[in-house]
């Protein structure tokens, strides 16, 4: 029988990922627990109930919110309806800000305990979103270093644990693929690997793939791979692909960081996991121009890239709108292909690693949940 009720909601893969590995890490400290969540398939397999997948939640940009502005606010009466009826001990919610923020502020007057964990980016921008968080969340569990602080200094009682990605690499890494078996299966010649990541959304790709792919014949010791989006078909990609000898590969990209001996990589978390393998890498990103002048005026940090905004100085070149070009990529590519120069950016990595804690981040962090919602089971 259930001695206590958590609800956590995690609207992306990502969320579904992390929320899944602190599902694992909860049950496993309290096996009494009965976790009832909206997430994806990891967190179903990792012993949540699973009432809602993220698949029907995922609504990004502007425009495709007002469109499913009905199906939004339908979700979210559901969501209020489904937790009263459940009558957790708390509320766990994960990173998603724009629905997780409004269902904080209602649990909060319901007198519902309200747990974050993975603060949504609003130390880039939206950073006034920080006096609602201050008002609605009991307490913050964030996992980037810097965030502790950012928090802190607005009266947030915030928690730091360390980043789940090194646990999640170091589970990749006990049943990795072998190199030799990674060529075979994706008919891949004898050539060093350089991967190309140019993101998972198709304005993303149509401006970075065609740039990227301009450097290839200026490499022809290397072989090129280019990570394919999950949602999205090899016909997608074929017209870009043309006749570049490169070969497209799909839900392998740990394989590629891992095995490939640099990469040019789209402004994200891919960046991180990246430099957590230890793949020297360049980070790019091109957006449109107006969408750039107005997050210029918006965002309040030096770097896009979240190796350099944890090292607080650049560790990895980023290459943005009109520094993306082939001149900058050739040259940039050459310079983190040198054996030396490689060499010092992997000791870099080794510094970003300990910043963020070490592995044991979802143990540690579903422990302090624990302790702060059942005191009397875990004692200080």
């Amino acid at each position: 029988m259930a001695t206590g009720k958590l609800y956590i909601i995690a609207g992306e893969a990502s969320g579904d990922m992390h929320g899944a590995n602190l599902v694992s890490a909860l049950l496993k400290q309290k096996p009494d627990l009965e976790i009832r969540a909206w997430g994806g398939d990891r967190m179903e397999k990792a012993g949540a109930e699973l009432v809602k997948h993220y698949k029907d939640l995922a609504f990004m940009g502007f425009t495709e919110v007002l469109m499913n502005l009905r199906t939004i606010m339908k979700n979210l009466k559901f969501c209020k309806q489904d937790i009263e009826a459940f009558r957790p001990d708390a509320l766990i919610l994960i990173d998603y800000p724009g629905f997780n923020l409004r269902i904080a502020e209602w649990a909060h007057k319901k007198g519902i305990r309200v747990l974050y964990y993975i603060s949504p980016q609003i130390w880039a921008w939206k950073k006034n979103r920080v006096y609602k968080i201050r008002r609605t969340v009991d307490k913050m569990y964030v996992i980037l270093p810097f965030e502790k602080a950012f928090y802190a200094k607005y009266g947030v009682d915030v928690e730091f644990h360390g980043h789940p990605l090194l646990d999640e690499i170091a589970h990749y890494r006990k049943t990795a693929m072998p190199e030799d078996e990674f060529r075979r299966k994706n008919h891949l010649p004898g050539k060093p690997l350089i991967a190309l990541l140019p993101g998972s959304r198709t304005q993303e790709i149509s401006r970075m793939l065609p740039r990227m792919l301009e450097i290839v014949p200026d490499f022809p010791d290397y072989h090129f791979v280019v990570a394919a989006a999950s949602s999205l078909p090899d016909s997608y990609y074929a017209p870009f692909l043309g006749k570049h000898p490169v070969t497209l590969v799909r839900n392998q990209t740990y394989d590629l960081f891992n095995l490939s001996v640099a990469g040019l990589v789209t402004s994200g978390t891919a960046t991180l996991e990246a430099a957590l393998f230890g793949m020297p890498e360049v980070v790019c990103y091109r957006g449109g121009s107006i969408s750039i002048a107005i997050a210029r005026r918006l965002i309040n940090v030096n770097f896009i890239s979240l190796a350099n905004l944890i090292m607080d100085r650049e560790i990895v070149k980023e290459l943005i709108q009109d520094d993306l070009n082939k001149k900058n990529l050739t040259s940039e590519l050459k310079k983190i292909l040198d054996p030396g120069y490689a060499e010092h950016l992997k000791q870099e990595y080794t510094e970003l690693r300990q910043k963020l804690g070490g592995e044991g981040a979802s143990a540690n962090i579903a422990k302090a949940m624990l302790k702060t919602l059942y005191p009397e089971r875990f004692p200080e």
